[in-house]
């Protein structure tokens, strides 16, 4: 059963050979911790193949690795400090692959110069596993107040009543 309580998890790492899979079970370890077994394959996959390149191309191998579920969604992200290493160049191929396993991904910079490359995936749900709430959007009974019942001769007194009274006259 999956837990809809909101998760996260980050993880500093230097990047080598063998840093690679250990990073991969640990990450598996937290999803199977979650309760999302089914994410552990196209997660894990995708994050090896991103510290596989930054391995590969990148001078500094420091690396944040973060996780955030909230109950219907996993967000993974991959931070690395080289500027040198330019997504569009040498991660083309490690993109492609995200691509075609997770559900969106996206790469940004941030202010210090890190490149962030983030992907994200669906959990299957059960449907009696309550999802996150949301707060309701407002209706528009709930915006605009219902007018007061108003009297007959009330609304025939007010400046239609004039033009009333001149057609009937008629």
């Amino acid at each position: 059963m999956k837990t809809a309580v909101p998760c996260y998890y980050h993880l500093d790492v230097e990047v080598g050979p063998e840093r690679v899979q250990q990073v991969r079970r640990i990450l598996a370890a937290h999803l199977r911790l979650w309760d999302l077994e089914t994410l552990v394959g196209p997660v894990c996959h995708s994050a090896e193949l991103l510290l596989r390149a930054i391995d590969e191309h990148a001078t500094d191998k420091n690396t944040s690795i973060e996780m955030w579920w909230n109950g219907q969604h996993l967000i993974s992200a991959v931070g690395q400090n080289d500027r040198g290493v330019r997504p569009d160049r040498e991660l083309r191929p490690c993109l492609a692959w995200i691509a075609a396993l997770s559900d969106g991904w996206g790469c940004c910079t941030t202010a210090s110069g890190s490149t962030v490359i983030w992907f994200t995936q669906r959990a299957p749900v059960d449907e009696s596993v309550p999802r996150v709430p949301t707060v309701p959007a407002p209706t528009l009974r709930e915006v605009r107040q219902v007018p007061r019942e108003m009297p007959t001769a009330a609304v025939l007194a007010g400046p239609l009543s004039a033009v009333c009274c001149a057609e009937a006259a008629l």
